[in-house]
């Protein structure tokens, strides 16, 4: 939910958009001038009612104040413990908040998915609840978390990740089409990891723009493709065992 003080502030954009002055709302709503520009003042308290009123002097709908403001707000790079807590202690839910992520339109996570509409709907009112989506109506939603969003790395999702998908991830082949597997090891300059790093996250995020871009094609010229990306100062135990720490 939007705080007053955020709302006002939209109201005062809306207004100037649509050249509506402070004394025009003064006179539409039977008030002193000096009165309206209290209320819009940093100090100023204005009741969510009397809000509405000057919402309806520019032909504007509360709903649509909100979520303009909603819209404004900064995308979260990562969930709060409870949000992610709240996620993962339902199956449904998990599904359905890495399929919104993935930014997947209601109607394809229905025909992707065994989940029947009524589960779905009470999923995504639920992201909503949780914070992780502004729902609208007909089952459209915006998220809330940025491009670069991740699961918390030692959080409930990623525990999840960790004890039920990852085994049957890596149980595959890798020689499929357009798959790969490699690991590699070497050693390389601190200054030159972080670089190593920005370059895979913008892998991952090619990947992800390019998911989006291809939602318009057809189904059956679509594949499902899960692209893991890791970077760690790590050791394997049979490597270790063996490594001369070199001073």
């Amino acid at each position: 939910m939007s705080t007053t003080t955020d709302l006002l502030l939209q109201l005062k954009a809306e207004l100037k958009a649509a050249g509506v002055t402070y004394a025009t709302v003064a006179e539409r709503l039977g008030m002193a001038e000096s009165s309206v520009k209290r209320m819009f003042s940093k100090d100023g308290d204005m009741p969510v009612s009397r809000i509405d009123d000057i919402c309806r002097i520019i032909n504007l709908d509360f709903a649509d104040l909100a979520r303009r403001v909603a819209d404004t707000q900064p995308l979260m790079l990562e969930l709060t413990l409870a949000q992610e807590k709240a996620v993962v202690a339902d199956r449904n839910l998990l599904i359905v908040a890495i399929c919104v992520i993935s930014q997947m339109p209601a109607d394809e996570i229905l025909a992707t998915y065994d989940i029947s509409e009524p589960k779905l709907i009470r999923a995504l009112t639920r992201l909503d609840k949780i914070g992780i989506i502004d729902l609208r109506p007909g089952n459209r939603y915006r998220l809330k978390v940025a491009k670069g969003f991740r699961w918390l790395p030692h959080g409930p999702v990623m525990d999840f990740f960790r004890k039920e998908v990852l085994h049957d991830y890596f149980a595959g082949g890798f020689d499929g089409e357009s798959e790969m597997l490699m690991v590699v090891h070497g050693e390389i300059g601190r200054g030159l990891a972080n670089s190593f790093r920005e370059r895979l996250a913008r892998i991952g995020q090619d990947f992800s723009n390019q998911h989006l871009a291809d939602q318009k094609l057809p189904a059956d010229q679509r594949r499902p493709y899960t692209i893991v990306i890791g970077m760690r100062s790590w050791l394997m135990a049979a490597l270790a065992d063996m490594h001369r720490r070199k001073t």
